[in-house]
Formats: structure tokens, C-alpha cells, sequence
């Protein structure tokens, strides 16, 4: 049997739903992890970041939460200030991350993402 994919979002947020609902819907086996109750490790915070091009494309600026922080938190200027600020913000991380067992990681949900990103199953349903 192999590795399920595994998807890291918030419980109360409706796009990590309707992912996990696509996911469920199309039978795409897959694990979800709350990454504000099961905090996620430095070293994976980092490696999503640099999967996905740096630090900006995990970042969620349109978020209210970074757009109450104060504008000398919102210039990290290395990974150690970023995973500073993710571990005070985890929910600054955009929604959701997904990591399919080939290690591959994206962020976001659309219907069209998810069928190119999953297309075996999605033909199947």
C-alpha cells in the first residue's frame, strides 16, 4: 500500500474542506494535520518553502493575520526569523499544503489544480 497524501490546513477553514472533501470524494487516500494543533517541524517548514520557490510562496499575505502584524514583523530576513514568525503565526501558512508521496508540495485548492495535480483518480470517478 503507499504513503497517502497528506494535507496540512486548518480544521475551520473552507477551503482546506472542500479539499479534503475533493480528495474524499474522488477516493484519493490522504491524512489531515491541523498544523495549529500539531505544529509543524522547522526542517518541514522549510523544505515546503524551498519546494515551492522561497519563503513569499507559503506565505499567506492576503491573510487578516498578517495584515494586523506590525510592518517590523513582516520583513524576515532569514529562515530563522520566518520559522520564528510560523511558529507564533501557524496560520499564516497558506491553506492547504499538500504533499503527495512523490514529495511533491502545493498549496491551494481548485477544482482544476486538483484534477490536473490527481488525474488518474480523477478520471476514475
Amino acid at each position: 500500500m503507499s504513503e497517502p497524501t497528506r494535507v496540512y490546513g486548518l480544521d475551520n477553514c473552507d477551503t482546506c474542506r472542500k479539499a479534503r472533501n475533493w480528495l474524499q470524494r474522488f477516493e484519493v487516500p490522504h491524512v489531515f494535520t491541523d498544523y495549529r494543533s500539531e505544529r509543524t517541524a522547522p526542517d518541514t517548514l522549510r523544505a515546503w518553502a524551498d519546494r515551492l520557490g522561497g519563503w513569499d510562496a507559503l506565505i499567506n499575505r492576503a491573510s487578516t493575520t498578517w495584515r494586523t502584524l506590525p510592518p517590523n514583523r513582516k520583513t524576515p530576513a532569514s529562515a530563522p526569523e520566518w520559522l520564528l514568525l510560523l511558529k507564533e503565526y501557524p496560520q499564516l501558512v497558506k491553506r492547504p499544503v499538500v504533499v503527495t508521496p512523490d514529495g511533491v508540495v502545493s498549496v491551494g485548492f481548485s477544482d482544476t489544480l486538483f484534477k490536473k495535480r490527481f488525474a488518474a483518480a480523477s478520471r476514475s470517478a
